[in-house]
């Protein structure tokens, strides 16, 4: 990758993507990171060996890739500093704030560009991440597979080809990692209920997550077989998923995704009126 690429933002989720580019061959010469505070760019230069910068157009001025890695809140403000270099430079935009669609930072950027916006999760700070990637029409193929390159650093990319996708993306992926820890806060609960220790029934409960998350990610079957093949006839197994569909655990999980997604397209509204 010979591509120079500029985030603006050196929070958590832009620290997580920059370290996996650079544990998979991106050159952290190529790389620059900006913040309005010297403060927190400091230990993201002295850890990752990358520039950084306090003054974004400046940054950008050669930058190939422009990663938005603000808050959606600021990223109006954000985009009027970057308006003339972007226009004058044309690089390709990632965008990994939430709620901002495509045309709504393309139009606060000046028009005419190539963006991309992410969906990613939380579990890409550990190099675990699920991610869902939008292209507008203007994003060349090359354009593409960079973007492709650079999230898979973190984890899994799937491209959805429809821009609303991505409120399904976030409540899958995107706020679905919640949904495991509550998963797992339920365990812990019921566990000590049964007389564990809270500490153990927590490291069972994660682990067995771990477990049956390498399972399905490796096997050629589908969850519904796996999960058959776990279920003697007759046996506790069984029983469990019995009482768990019977309680419509899966009406509320569908409820709750949709209620994820409903308020993902508010938000989008919200943000584009400001």
């Amino acid at each position: 990758m010979a591509s120079r690429v500029t985030f603006i933002g050196a929070g958590n989720m832009a620290s997580a993507i920059i370290g996996g580019m650079i544990d998979n061959g991106f050159s952290p010469a190529a790389i620059t990171a900006t913040s309005p505070s010297d403060e927190m760019l400091a230990p993201v230069r002295s850890r990752l060996g990358i520039h950084t910068a306090t003054d974004n157009a400046a940054a950008t001025d050669q930058a190939d890739v422009v990663v938005l890695a603000v808050k959606p809140q600021v990223m109006r403000d954000v985009c009027a500093g970057l308006r003339d270099v972007v226009q004058r430079r044309r690089p390709l935009i990632i965008s990994v704030a939430a709620g901002l669609p495509a045309e709504t930072l393309e139009h606060w950027l000046g028009g005419d560009l190539a963006v991309v916006r992410c969906m990613p999760n939380t579990p890409s700070l550990v190099g675990a991440g699920a991610a869902g990637l939008f292209a507008n029409a203007n994003v060349s193929d090359a354009q593409r597979q960079l973007a492709t390159e650079m999230l898979e650093a973190v984890g899994l990319v799937e491209w959805v080809e429809q821009e609303a996708l991505l409120d399904a993306v976030t409540a899958v992926s995107g706020s679905g990692p919640a949904y495991f820890f509550l998963m797992f806060e339920a365990m812990e609960e019921a566990g000590v209920a049964l007389g564990l220790p809270a500490e153990t029934a927590r490291r069972l409960a994660i682990q067995t997550a771990l477990g049956a998350a390498k399972m399905a990610q490796q096997s050629d079957k589908l969850p519904a077989e796996l999960k058959r093949n776990v279920m003697s006839p007759g046996g506790t197994t069984e029983r469990a998923i019995e009482h768990l569909e019977s309680a419509g655990l899966r009406r509320t999980l569908g409820e709750a995704l949709e209620a994820c997604a409903a308020r993902a397209r508010e938000m989008a509204d919200e943000l584009g009126k400001r």
